[in-house]
């Protein structure tokens, strides 16, 4: 388990920037006869320099150090205007849980990440909310260290420290970059597999244009052998026909696109910090490869339709 003390300890590693143990749970936050149930964090001063977070009002929690750390509160602009409305919340006492404490400063608006509000969230001091939620440990410490300093440097500061407090290596040391990796392995698997349904759906979308040229074929064998009739040669035929199953294939690629594209806007609006765009290439290369799925798929339906006898044709009508 992680402590404050190991976060004190771990400030002492030479090129570090800031230390920020963080203790979290979910609770009931009332004041002026409001009530709503949010995230409360715990941490230390530095938390707003770590995450580039910016205050709007008042300040962030001080940098009161263990026990002497006072009941202080910092809230998201969401929690402040669910709770406050427009009126000026500093000084004001909010009851966290079954403590009293009092709103020191608002944080500017950061919206959401991967799913969470940030804006509907309390800060509180690291030791409180410790107490708060009945917790002996942190459920992590942020370490920043300076631009230049090999992270594996600071890994090993840190994985010597907190082993020799412990006694052993109870503890997972993970790095921006690893966690970044992380990030982007997920978002490939993410990618593969939307790339697997494309695949599923452009073979699903050839048999449909097969199965649409075939019947269409079928349905006009009486105008096909007028056409030959009047003189139109096969290739004539043949192009029409392909043309055809190009434009139906370039459509419905077209209205896809529009879906997709909406899709991931809509994801942009529920996840604003999940990297999802629409490249322009991507949607001409969509676009381009419906049109050669339908120009393949039509190919069989459309030789059909060259070869007929204008005499059968026209006797088949």
């Amino acid at each position: 388990p992680l402590t404050l003390e190991d976060a004190r300890a771990l400030a002492r590693l030479p090129g570090l920037v800031g230390i920020v143990p963080m203790a979290s749970g979910n609770a009931e936050v009332a004041a002026g006869g409001r009530v709503r149930r949010t995230t409360v964090i715990g941490t230390t001063a530095e938390f707003v320099a770590a995450f580039r977070m910016q205050v709007r009002v008042g300040q962030f929690l001080p940098a009161d150090d263990g026990e002497s750390a006072r009941s202080f509160v910092v809230l998201g602009s969401s929690l402040r205007h669910e709770l406050f409305g427009t009126a000026n919340p500093l000084g004001a006492r909010v009851r966290i849980g079954g403590e009293q404490m009092r709103v020191i400063g608002v944080l500017e608006s950061r919206g959401q990440f991967l799913g969470i509000d940030i804006d509907d969230t309390a800060y509180v001091p690291a030791t409180r909310a410790l107490e708060m939620f009945n917790r002996a440990s942190l459920q992590e410490i942020n370490v920043i260290y300076r631009d230049g300093l090999p992270a594996a440097g600071v890994v090993e500061g840190v994985t010597s420290i907190l082993s020799a407090r412990h006694g052993r290596e109870d503890f997972t040391v993970l790095t921006q970059e690893e966690m970044l990796r992380t990030l982007s392995n997920i978002l490939d698997v993410l990618t593969l597999a939307v790339g697997a349904l494309g695949s599923i759906s452009l073979l699903v979308g050839g048999v449909g244009i097969v199965t649409i040229m075939t019947i269409a074929v079928a349905e006009r064998t009486g105008e096909i052998g007028l056409l030959m009739a009047l003189g139109a040669r096969r290739s004539s035929v043949l192009a029409l026909f392909l043309a055809e199953a190009v434009v139906l294939s370039a459509l419905g690629g077209a209205l896809g696109v529009l879906i997709g594209a909406g899709v991931a806007q809509l994801l942009r609006l529920v996840l604003p910090d999940l990297p999802v765009q629409t490249p322009a290439a991507f949607v001409a290369a969509a676009v381009v490869g419906s049109m050669l799925i339908g120009l393949v798929a039509g190919v069989l339906p459309a030789r059909r339709a060259a070869r007929l006898d204008p005499v059968d044709a026209l006797r088949a009508d």
